[in-house]
């Protein structure tokens, strides 16, 4: 089996000072471990209802697309302000200074259709847990949520409460 780990290259100080950055691009880059990691996040959620994957952006629509396709089910992306051409829904949320917000169709998903969200890192969980609210705003139910990377480190699961939440690699 592929040791995912072995594919993520950490950046020191990149953004900013005293940030570890996980970089995916060698991941990406191999494909037989980016295959891996497809497979396992199928595997991951076989078994969970999934009518559609919702991919954050923008790391979230290299992995979602491609486990959408693994899975037989369409992508719905989660955007920035301003990036959806038609209606949206809206969910602002709190960063630890300020505010963020994020963007969905407002037909991407059916009432009662059941989603896996997908992303390639969790840290504190502002992002994910702002489109699980976009979700259940138009009717839709998360029926998952899966990270190539959860940074166990920062309080995530805070604000996630008991939904299945999971990442295929863990840093504490």
């Amino acid at each position: 089996m592929t040791n995912l780990h072995d594919y993520i290259r950490d950046i020191p100080d990149f953004p900013k000072p005293g940030i570890v950055f996980k970089d995916i691009t060698p991941l990406l880059a191999h494909h037989g471990a980016f295959q891996a990691c497809i497979e396992q996040f199928a595997h991951s959620i076989e078994g969970v209802p999934c009518d559609a994957v919702v991919g954050i952006e923008s790391r979230g629509f290299l992995f979602g697309t491609a486990l959408a396709l693994a899975k037989g089910v369409g992508f719905i992306p989660v955007r920035k302000p301003g990036k959806l051409p038609h209606d949206v829904v809206r969910q602002e949320y709190t960063l630890e200074y300020g505010t963020d917000t994020v963007e969905m169709h407002r037909d991407a998903i059916a009432p009662g259709q059941s989603v896996v969200i997908i992303d390639d890192l969790i840290a504190t969980g502002g992002t994910a847990g702002a489109t699980v609210e976009l979700i259940e705003q138009v009717g839709g139910r998360v029926a998952a949520m899966r990270f190539l990377i959860s940074l166990d480190f920062l309080p995530w699961r805070d604000r996630l409460g008991d939904h299945d939440a999971s990442a295929l690699l863990t840093f504490s």
